[in-house]
């Protein structure tokens, strides 16, 4: 495992796909915002367009995001680039265009910000292409302690720990929306840094668990204070939150005992 100057580099919250509460998830935009915010790391998507190009996005699809129904796996740089990938959330993003890996990076590294780079694998996509095309980018830009890969995808997972076998020089997190009963055995196969959940489906005696193993605790997507505060209490490393400047305000008031964690 990596050692505790490394385990302890996360920050308390990440702004989740950027700042994805005041700005278009995953844009130059949402991280830029993210950055006037003082976040000091950002959660992105990463995956590959037709033509093999990696690009910050979520979806298999464009509709949600730009209003236009395509296909990731259909389109090329020149045509995903057409689309307005800001106006959907306002008018004042408007000519927002998809962001590509490589200005991304750029971006990340100009700003000095810290990323968690989420491998998106959405069904019939190629999980190794992926991650082939996508790691020796990133590790051209960021150090190994500026970054960690996650991915609910085990193929991803796998290929990515068989390209850089050292922990040292990759950190990887395991995703899940609810942790099975194996997950420590999962952690281990893959020497991983991370244990990533879903909060809503995570209680506290497998949260300090979790918290109290080699692995950080990270929590997703954590929007309500209340809900922030009584995760820390439980270990949680790091959470990711659409709007992470509400959190670190929501620290300052104590979390009353009562105070539900899920909704």
């Amino acid at each position: 495992m990596s050692s505790t100057a490394t385990r302890d580099a996360l920050p308390a919250f990440i702004a989740h796909r950027g700042l994805s509460a005041r700005a278009p998830e995953n844009t130059l935009a949402a991280v830029r915002a993210a950055h006037a915010a003082g976040c000091r790391w950002v959660e992105l998507d990463v995956q590959l367009l037709g033509d093999g190009t990696p690009v910050i996005w979520h979806d298999a699809g464009t509709r949600r995001c730009s209003g236009e129904r395509r296909r990731l796996s259909t389109l090329d740089l020149a045509g995903a680039q057409r689309l307005d990938v800001g106006r959907w959330f306002s008018e004042a993003f408007a000519g927002e265009r998809m962001a590509t890996l490589e200005a991304m990076l750029e971006l990340i590294v100009d700003l000095d910000l810290g990323l968690n780079l989420e491998f998106k694998v959405n069904r019939g996509r190629d999980a190794r292409a992926l991650v082939e095309r996508v790691l020796p980018r990133v590790e051209r830009r960021l150090d190994p302690q500026r970054w960690l890969a996650s991915s609910f995808d085990r193929t991803a997972l796998q290929a990515l720990r068989r390209l850089r076998p050292d922990p040292e020089r990759l950190r990887l997190g395991l995703l899940y929306e609810k942790a099975p009963r194996q997950w420590a055995a999962q952690a281990a196969s893959l020497s991983a840094f991370s244990v990533h959940v879903d909060y809503r489906r995570l209680r506290e005696p497998l949260a300090r668990t979790i918290a109290a193993s080699p692995y950080r605790l990270v929590c997703y997507t954590v929007n309500d204070p209340l809900a922030a505060r009584r995760l820390r209490d439980w270990g949680a490393a790091a959470l990711i939150s659409d709007d992470p400047p509400r959190l670190d305000r929501g620290q300052l008031t104590r979390a009353t005992p009562s105070a539900a964690l899920n909704p």
